[in-house]
């Protein structure tokens, strides 16, 4: 295993090989930051130009893509409220409030630092234990994958504010029934299309997360018709590209980062988990465990609330190659592409690739840590200049944001019906959201509910109908015992704040 390490080592620091980084990582960041172009249109663009190259560097080069699209998602997440990328979602529900408030700069640097130290920890723990994690990896099955998206789930609380869980609960049942539309997966069966053809493929995530965010945000903004102060416009353009974190907010930060970079890594370790669920997954956990003065906090702007998510889906997004490398198992859209080009290159991944081939299997590997090296070097430099968008007069930042949410979901599909679709899906939100109903739960539901189906139909067929598969297995029945706890324990908390408060009178 030594012997594979410093070969992987050798070539991974090899100047080609550095420089295959650099460029992987500096083309993802900035396709990342364009709405409607994710790490599988990064990547698919790459794969190309990759074929001339060595394997390794090739992998090299896709590999830095991939993590720098989603380190470039949350800028367009924090900025315009426009999360391109389904792993971003979290990260917009604290840094988007955070910019408005005149902390651009401050919100991108702890996304960056949080985004490095999270994948150094992924990185750190693929060195060490990649072999090992892929026999836990292999022994998950289809029930206790059901069980973990059920624990996705209870994330809802974290979107609820004091008194709105059953708002929340409502969006979550919402997104989940919006994730049946289309042709059903077992059966080939047309479900909810009412006869449209355009409605066979089912709902685009990217449609549906630029609708309920972006563009509704900017028709909020086109309603609302709030000026700005003057007093207001110069705390905004003095504090818009400070990347200074105070040390108080270090010391809040590190707990947080190290807890989600961990859950993240596991998570991303799962086949079909990834880099959404385990963001969504540590946003929900920072917020259960916050006292009741800092939950209060989340969802307006909280250092925490956007740590987490950052930290986790960097980690998630190394701790998916795992399943890939050693399984030949594709974690999610974006790893089944890099499993295409691995294919292309003649190599069959599985248990036997990092005894076989240890140069590129392990140079991946370390090219990772050097990657997030790269990233944090080249977008601290370039926080303030990109802060700085916020600065826009509302009157030209409008207009933009509509007209890359729409030009973003169009050059998807190329499908006019898709645009109509989500203009309907806007003005649905901007109602929804003028009454009170968060958006984020609704999200959820919809990333959850098409795994969730697949995986409870598996388990159900192996069971033969019966739900004994709930209990059956320690793994289930252990992730359904963590599920409930996490939904009891607000409630025995809010019980016990009322007995204190009646034994204080």
């Amino acid at each position: 295993m030594m012997e594979g390490i410093y070969e992987g080592v050798s070539t991974a620091l090899s100047l080609y090989n550095i420089m295959m980084v650099t460029v992987g990582a500096f083309a993802g960041t900035f396709i990342g930051m364009l709405p409607g172009l994710g790490p599988i249109s990064a990547i698919a663009l790459m794969i190309p130009i990759t074929y001339g190259m060595e394997p390794s560097s090739g992998l090299i080069l896709i590999a830095g893509v991939y993590y720098g699209a989603i380190f470039g998602g949350s800028t367009s997440s924090i900025l315009i409220n426009a999360p391109g990328v389904a792993g971003t979602v979290a990260t917009a529900f604290d840094g988007y409030p955070m910019a408005k408030q005149g902390h651009a700069g401050k919100a991108l640097a702890i996304a960056a630092y949080s985004s490095f130290t999270g994948g150094t920890i992924a990185a750190i723990f693929l060195l060490f234990a990649a072999p090992a994690l892929a026999k836990v990896s292999l022994s998950f099955q289809s029930s206790d994958y059901f069980a973990l998206m059920v624990l996705g789930l209870t994330a809802v609380a974290a979107f609820a504010g004091k008194g709105n869980f059953l708002k929340a609960a409502i969006m979550t049942i919402f997104g989940l029934m919006l994730a049946t539309v289309g042709t059903d997966a077992d059966s080939g069966v047309s479900r909810y299309t009412f006869g449209n053809l355009d409605l066979i493929d089912g709902i685009s995530f990217l449609l549906l997360a630029m609708a309920a965010f972006a563009l509704s945000e900017a028709l909020m903004n086109v309603i609302e018709n709030k000026k700005m102060t003057k007093a207001e416009e110069e705390a905004l353009k003095k504090d818009i590209g400070s990347l200074k974190i105070s040390k108080e907010e270090v010391k809040e930060m590190i707990p947080v980062v190290g807890r989600s970079s961990v859950l993240g890594f596991f998570v991303g370790v799962l086949p079909g988990a990834g880099a959404t669920i385990a963001s969504f997954l540590a946003y929900g956990m920072e917020r259960s465990l916050a006292s009741a003065k800092e939950k209060l906090k989340f969802g307006k702007g909280s250092i925490k609330g956007l740590a987490a998510p950052e930290s986790a889906n960097n980690a998630a997004c190394s701790g998916s190659f795992v399943p890939l490398l050693t399984l030949g198992i594709p974690g999610s859209g974006t790893t089944a592409v890099i499993l295409g080009a691995l294919i292309s290159y003649g190599i069959q991944p599985g248990p036997t690739l990092y005894t076989e081939q240890p140069a590129l299997f392990w140079s991946v590997i370390i090219s990772m840590y050097i990657g997030n090296i790269v990233l944090l070097i080249l977008n601290l430099p370039l926080i303030p200049y990109i802060a700085k968008l916020l600065a826009m007069p509302k009157e030209i930042l409008t207009p933009l944001v509509i007209f890359f949410s729409l030009i973003g979901v169009y050059l998807v599909t190329f499908n006019t019906f898709d645009i109509y679709m989500m203009i309907v899906f806007s003005i649905v939100a901007v109602f929804l959201r003028l009454i009170d109903y968060p958006m984020a739960p609704m999200i959820l539901g919809f990333i959850l509910g098409g795994m969730m189906e697949n995986n409870l139909r598996r388990a159900l067929t192996i069971s033969d109908g019966s739900l004994n598969f709930l209990w059956e297995r320690p793994i289930t029945a252990t992730i359904l015992g963590v599920t409930i706890l996490m939904l009891v324990y607000p409630l025995i908390g809010q019980l016990f704040s009322a007995k204190i408060k009646e034994e204080n009178r």
